[in-house]
């Protein structure tokens, strides 16, 4: 194989074999970024948000909001945002949900970014592959046709063997690219329908209605009762 590369790399397609070991390096590169970027952000981790959710829908709001505050996953700020754009405009439902869809915006950037570098880096492959299969099939039959047609096959083969290397590394380039985009895609996805659902639960929800409740029966039951006059 090592055989190969070098005999392919002082060929006509060896420009073509060092792009492909840059998009190759790139998108290593890229993929790692994006693990790291996720696992910093908290994509996926969604325990601590789904808690502070259950605590508002039982009408705790502040617990619920310290909960979320504490934590530092996606969900999670966008969680403390929604509650405090409902608590900032209670009487402004779309205002809250605007404040919370901005936070959740933002965050769904940072998670997309550099996942066009990944797409681009899938498509480029197999198309460097092929252009440099083309231009070795060319060299090929420009050496055949010089030669008056009197070749000796097993040279000929050799070096159309050689030209669709360049094909063979582009698709395993861009397979395992491929599948790794798609994943990604597919947490970003799972994280955008987290945080609609959650911003829903928060500004439509009845838990702002249950905190208030629950805070006005403990204000009415903390009143000290009202002296009784002594009978005389």
């Amino acid at each position: 194989m090592i055989e190969l590369l070098l005999r392919q790399l002082h060929s006509i397609g060896g420009p073509v074999l060092v792009a492909l070991l840059c998009v190759s390096l790139l998108a290593t590169a890229t993929a790692v970024y994006k693990l790291l970027s996720f696992g910093r952000m908290g994509v996926g981790r969604h325990r601590v948000a789904e808690a502070a959710l259950k605590r508002w829908a039982e009408g705790d709001a502040s617990g619920a909001y310290q909960q979320a505050a504490a934590d530092k996953t996606a969900l999670s700020r966008v969680v403390a945002e929604a509650i405090t754009g409902v608590w900032r405009w209670p009487d402004d439902k779309e205002r809250a949900r605007e404040m919370a869809t901005g936070t959740a915006l933002s965050l769904l950037d940072l998670m997309n970014r550099n996942v066009r570098v990944l797409e681009t880096s899938v498509q480029a492959a197999p198309m460097l592959g092929l252009l440099g299969t083309v231009l070795g099939m060319i060299a090929a039959f420009n050496e055949m046709s010089h030669s008056g047609g009197a070749v000796d096959p097993t040279e000929l083969a050799g070096g159309i063997w050689i030209a669709l290397s360049t094909t063979a590394i582009g698709l395993v380039i861009a397979i395992p690219f491929y599948f790794f985009t798609s994943w990604i895609e597919g947490r970003i996805d799972r994280e955008r329908a987290a945080m609609d659902g959650a911003i829903l639960t928060i500004v439509y929800g009845p838990g702002l209605d249950l905190a208030n409740q629950a805070r006005s029966d403990a204000t009415h039951h903390a009143q000290p009762p009202q002296a009784v006059p002594l009978r005389r």
